[in-house]
């Protein structure tokens, strides 16, 4: 029997097109993959976050007598409390590549509906969730809008802004709302009630607000749900590369829709405990402040472009900025001043990001 060579085939048409590997780059991946875990933390924006709000914490409690103070630090963390517990929405939202500047609206709207429908005479147990349900609403009326008819972000949230706040008008005549009903020690318990906490070292308990305590297991829940659930790593995804994540099999709209509903969900919940801390509710509440969340959110590590974003961050965002605010106060600073720091935070925060981008590259 005759034996034949096996046929030979032509090289494939892009044979030429391939480079071999630049050992530099090799050796570039590899050094990144090895890298010791201090080079990792220095690397991330929520760690230099979180150590600048240490410094400033300790030299405002060597320069000021009443910074340390326990009811001072009380009111410190309650206020940054609100903020923050809407800043992990605003992440989910930012981490996606979209925006959210309807949250100050949805805030005053749900603090509008509890207290409405408690002067009425409703029970606290009803109210709770109609002012809920109210915020879920507006998140699914954005997250339509942008997710399926394709509008953009800024202009749908932007033009929410107004809907919900002159709702909240129409829904209390624009006055004041200070009687809650029945339950009324109930709402106020919920917003300005705190956990005694007894510590070994200290004289007297420490008092935890309310606020802190709802966002502690809210951070908790986020950090689960952003790290080890399919919906966190969706949400990474989309910010990335939205192209992408269609592609592979991401549900793009549904995720969209979803993160807009959490947002308004978390705006809504602070709103509730917002008016229980302060007795009382008109239309002026949260008025500018998703320039404060969108800043907490953003010097926390959250990219405006999308695909990064930590809620332990924005709780560290929100802190740092409260820290700054109540210090203008103590050391007789005009608060006038706060925007600019907190615009000046803005811009320090992008700056470090595109020179980390720069430096990954």
């Amino acid at each position: 029997m005759q034996r034949t060579d096996p046929p030979e085939f032509p090289p494939p048409a892009d044979a030429a097109l391939r480079v071999e590997p630049d050992a530099a780059l090799l050796e570039s991946i590899a050094r990144r993959e090895h890298r010791h875990w201090l080079a990792w933390l220095m690397g991330q924006q929520t760690f230099w976050v979180s150590v600048a709000a240490v410094v400033a914490f300790v030299v405002l409690a060597l320069s000021s007598d009443v910074f340390a103070t326990q009811q001072n630090l009380f009111n410190v963390t309650r206020n940054f409390a609100f903020v923050a517990i809407i800043a992990i929405g605003m992440t989910a939202v930012i981490a996606t590549g979209g925006i959210d500047l309807s949250v100050g609206a949805v805030l005053v709207l749900s603090g509008m509906v509890i207290g409405m429908t408690m002067h009425a005479g409703t029970s606290i147990w009803i109210a709770v969730p109609l002012a809920l349900g109210a915020s879920l609403l507006v998140g699914a009326i954005n997250g339509v809008l942008i997710a399926y008819l394709g509008v953009p972000p800024f202009v749908v949230t932007l033009g929410m802004l107004s809907v919900a706040r002159s709702l909240a008008m129409v829904l209390s005549g624009n006055r004041m709302v200070y009687e809650f009903g029945p339950d009324q020690p109930r709402l106020l318990a919920l917003g300005g009630g705190f956990l005694d906490l007894p510590l070994p070292l200290l004289a007297e308990a420490v008092r935890i607000p309310n606020p802190v305590i709802v966002l502690l297991a809210l951070l908790v829940f986020a950090v689960l749900a952003f790290r080890w659930t399919r919906w966190g790593r969706y949400l990474f995804a989309i910010g990335g590369n939205e192209r992408a994540a269609t592609l592979t099999g991401v549900p793009v709209n549904a995720m969209k829709l979803s993160v807009y509903m959490f947002c308004s969900l978390c705006a809504g919940l602070a709103g509730i405990l917002e008016v229980g801390w302060l007795g009382t509710i008109t239309t002026g509440l949260g008025q500018g402040m998703e320039l404060t969340v969108i800043a907490a959110a953003v010097i926390g590590g959250a990219n405006l472009a999308g695909g990064a974003g930590t809620a332990f961050g924005a709780v560290i965002g929100s802190a740092l900025i409260e820290v700054i605010r109540n210090s203008l106060t103590l050391l007789g600073i005009s608060t006038f001043w706060q925007g600019s720091f907190v615009g000046g935070f803005i811009i320090l925060a992008a700056l470090f990001d595109r020179l980390r981008t720069r430096s990954s590259n």
